[in-house]
């Protein structure tokens, strides 16, 4: 089930999203300003984020912005949802860091095909990056191997990628288990149904993952397995 996160300080269009997107397969999570907003996303990260742009304490502009500023937040679509819909707001939006922006008042399904639409477009840059990563590890012989058909890799695999010469022994083995499930595209909620962790344990993992490789988010986590030819685990 994907996972949106509405940030709006009007509770009565939280009520409706929340209940017309349940409706449509989602988890909602809620929050009414900015600041609320990025604690909702840290302990929690959701699939994609739908914000208006005034709001209190912090506005929607500025929480875009804070999103993108941080190794989690640099991916997750953003849509503006917002009553401000003259040429220059929308640019403004769009500059800011947002995927796309639909102005109030708005028909709801309208909404839901720019959500469904986001969510797609990152699942086939999610695929292409796993296809590309798997494709050159083919050819590579740094490619790391395995016959275990479960998501989280073997002993073995455990063992050769924490003592490749190009895989910092510093990672632990959870985090290697983890390593190896973001490069195939799971969202930490996957993650955390594989490997039977919390999503904040999951984060937890994978931002010191990210700041003991020297990256900042997981493209670059996902490029730099590519580049050195590892790749998830095959099924026999």
């Amino acid at each position: 089930m994907k996972k949106i996160l509405v940030v709006d300080d009007d509770k009565t269009l939280q009520t409706i999203l929340r209940l017309y997107l349940e409706k449509r397969g989602y988890e909602v999570k809620l929050a009414s300003s900015g600041i609320e907003a990025l604690t909702v996303f840290e302990q929690d990260p959701p699939d994609l984020v739908v914000s208006d742009i005034m709001m209190p304490e912090m506005n929607g502009l500025e929480f875009c912005r804070r999103l993108r500023s941080t190794r989690l937040g640099q991916l997750v679509p953003f849509i503006f949802l917002s009553a401000k819909g003259e040429l220059e707001d929308r640019i403004e939006g769009h500059s800011t860091g947002a995927d796309d922006y639909l102005t109030k008042p708005f028909e709801a399904r309208e909404l839901v095909a720019k959500i469904e639409a986001q969510l797609e477009r990152s699942r086939r840059i999610h695929s292409e990056m796993v296809r590309l990563m798997q494709q050159l590890a083919t050819d590579s012989p740094a490619s790391v191997t395995s016959t275990s058909p479960d998501p989280p890799a073997s002993a073995q695999v455990m063992e050769s990628i924490l003592s490749s010469p190009v895989m910092p022994a510093s990672l632990t083995p959870a985090e290697a288990r983890v390593f190896w499930e973001v490069i195939q595209g799971f969202t930490n909620k996957q993650i955390s149904n594989h490997l039977f962790i919390s999503p904040r344990t999951v984060q937890t993992h994978l931002s010191n993952i990210l700041t003991k490789l020297k990256l900042d988010n997981r493209a670059q986590l996902v490029r730099f397995a590519f580049e050195r030819g590892y790749r998830p685990p095959e099924e026999p």
